[in-house]
């Protein structure tokens, strides 16, 4: 069965057919919508995906590109990716779309791919501010970008009060009596969330009269075992840290377990306050206490703008950030008890 079928037992045209099929009821009463819909219910005729994107202009596909990925590497590998493309594909697929994962070294090697895809629109997680412009140079669809500092570029961004962040652990560290405090985090030399985070950080610390020198900072890709190594390494520092703020929740994770295999106990030698609040959070040992940055949300508002960018043809300018919290668990030793 075809169109050219379909439109036979139907006694309309071919184009009539092809407009039920692609939504366009305004151009067909509701007649014939229900005769046309009847028809291939009763057949089970599946239309030519292809077909479709062609006589529509549309894919009805989402690209989503993760950089920082190598070629032997995997996204699952941080339980943030994961978390957050679950949110973003039940958003997208319950709009009738499809997600389409691309995982890139840098996020501007897409901008070949994507120049001859048929795509309806793009999410870009934190590129660089360089690579946002070479992107909205060369690729003219509706883009939303995650934990993207781009300043003086008009894009919409989604991200989070990174600032925020890393001033609430450090802060909540403080309030429980901890004065020597290290900081681990990816690589901070440009600007974007890390160095925000870590301003945050050191801010609290300055406004508590505490020192962060550069053997307080502790370098860690977001990877689980990487985080093994930096809590192994904190063990054994000259400086008898009481206290961990990590950027990540898998890499706070990785600390504990580095920690640990030291022979020291969190939070009873160590204390360690993570930042993501990943459902993992709440299957460590200890529990988690971490800064939450709402993912849900953050996942929403990506798929509002996107989508209101696709369906009113126009281009949206905004830096939205979801508001942090710190969630409270088992892994942070209250200090001032003690002392009491």
């Amino acid at each position: 069965m075809n169109l050219k079928t379909i439109a036979k037992e139907a006694g309309v045209s071919t184009a009539t057919v092809s407009n039920v099929i692609n939504g366009n009821y305004h151009k067909v009463s509701e007649e014939t919508i229900a005769k046309v819909q009847k028809i291939i219910e009763d057949n089970d005729y599946k239309p030519n995906a292809t077909a479709r994107s062609l006589a529509s202009k549309e894919s009805k596909i989402i690209g989503v590109v993760i950089p920082n990925i190598g070629m032997d590497e995997s996204f699952s590998v941080s339980p943030y990716n994961t978390q957050i493309l679950a949110l973003l594909e039940n958003y997208i697929r319950n709009q009738g779309y499809y997600l389409m994962m691309r995982c890139a070294q840098e996020c501007k090697e897409i901008i070949s791919m994507f120049s001859s895809w048929n795509v309806d629109g793009l999410i870009l997680f934190g590129p660089f501010k360089h690579e946002v412009e070479d992107i909205k140079t060369h690729l003219d669809v509706p883009t939303v970008y995650i934990d993207t500092y781009a300043e003086e570029i008009e894009i919409a961004n989604i991200g989070i009060d990174d600032y925020k962040g890393g001033y609430l652990a450090a802060r909540y560290l403080l309030a429980k009596g901890h004065r020597e405090i290290a900081f681990v985090g990816p690589k901070f030399d440009s600007p974007g969330v890390i160095r925000q985070r870590y301003q945050g950080f050191y801010d609290a610390c300055a406004e508590h009269g505490i020192e962060v020198t550069p053997d307080h900072v502790f370098e860690s890709d977001t990877i689980y075992r990487k985080g093994i190594a930096v809590g192994q390494t904190i063990a054994i520092s000259n400086i008898k840290f009481t206290a961990v703020a990590v950027m990540s929740d898998t890499v706070a994770m990785g600390v504990m377990e580095g920690l640990k295999l030291c022979g020291l106990n969190v939070p009873n030698d160590v204390s360690v306050i993570g930042f993501d609040n990943l459902p993992e959070c709440n299957y460590s040992s200890p529990k988690l206490t971490t800064v939450s940055q709402n993912l849900e949300r953050k996942a929403l508002l990506v798929g509002e703008y996107l989508f209101k960018m696709i369906r009113e043809k126009k281009e949206i300018v905004v830096d939205e950030k979801v508001d942090v919290e710190v969630v409270e668990r088992q892994s942070v030793k209250d200090l001032n008890s003690v002392m009491d």
